[in-house]
């Protein structure tokens, strides 16, 4: 495969997509010339999945051993305080909460852990763990409710939250705000954070040792907020939570556990923006993380 090809097919896998890029050639048996092909592991992953390289020491996911659903698959939770009848939009024609995926166990925090968001954002601030400092505008920590039930967490930093030290205030951070107006959770009610905090040069994906030296300061944040439900935005936010390495596809449409907290993975919304046939299922899985919330008040 040249090298053009591969580089659509990692960009295609960074939007969601389930394309498979392939470094060595695939034997296929000549029993039978008309047989399947079975795919290796991409599809059925192992009981322990491999660890997402540059993730913290530690770092545990695992697939349960007899995975059983939060709650059983089919009609959406309806909360008792709706009237039937009266349901609220998101509710109308949601689909049900899937099955249980990895459950994820983080290392303890260090020694010194950060007492206080406002800690953690002081030494996001002043941070040279890794190169991504020397381009900075503004660092990005994150920001929203304190206390929040949904906490958000996307890639990182584009060229607009570089220039304003906030996260998700592009075309993608307005597309997010109209999917949390949606399932009537506004922006003001949620926390917003980023597994890293400076902006990689031109929007790249951030490099796997840029990811491993944020993300303590991303899991003090979650185990400060203490969200009811996570909601992960694209690939490299999903990978860096979970410690694995798998397309989007298979993340979605099952409820993970960060160390008891649900987890919801979906698309991003820059990735939306890109492609507007994700947008329905995106749509779906917010769906999904807002009846977790309404399953858990």
């Amino acid at each position: 495969m040249d090298e053009l090809a591969r580089r659509w097919l990692a960009v295609q896998r960074d939007l969601g997509g389930d394309e498979l890029i392939v470094d060595t050639p695939i034997e296929v048996s000549a029993s039978s010339p008309d047989a399947p092909v079975e795919a290796t592991s991409e599809r059925t992953p192992p009981r322990r999945s491999k660890p997402l390289p540059g993730a913290p020491r530690g770092i545990e996911s695992v697939v349960p051993q007899d995975p059983e659903p939060i709650a059983s698959v089919g009609p959406a939770i309806v909360p008792k305080r709706y009237a039937e009848g009266d349901l609220p939009a998101y509710l109308k024609d949601a689909p049900g909460i899937p099955p249980a995926g990895l459950v994820v166990t983080l290392p303890p925090p260090p020694a010194a852990a950060w007492p206080t968001l406002e800690a953690v954002a002081e030494t996001v601030a002043g941070c040279r763990a890794c190169p991504l400092c020397a381009d900075r505008t503004n660092t990005v920590p994150g920001e929203g409710n304190p206390t929040a039930s949904l906490m958000v967490v996307g890639e990182g930093p584009g060229e607009q939250e570089d220039l304003s030290g906030r996260p998700f205030v592009g075309r993608a951070g307005e597309l997010l705000d109209k999917m949390l107006l949606a399932i009537e959770t506004p922006r003001p009610t949620v926390y917003i954070a980023n597994v890293v905090k400076c902006r990689p040069p031109r929007n790249r994906t951030p490099l796997p040792d840029e990811r491993a030296a944020c993300l303590p300061y991303l899991h003090r944040q979650i185990a400060l907020v203490r969200p009811k439900v996570l909601l992960a935005l694209g690939a490299t936010a999903a990978e860096a939570l979970l410690g694995v390495k798998k397309p989007l596809g298979e993340l979605r449409l099952k409820v993970h556990r960060l160390d008891g907290i649900p987890l919801v993975v979906t698309y991003h919304p820059a990735a939306l923006l890109r492609n507007p046939n994700w947008k329905r299922p995106a749509w779906d899985d917010v769906r999904i993380a807002r009846q977790l919330l309404d399953a858990l008040v």
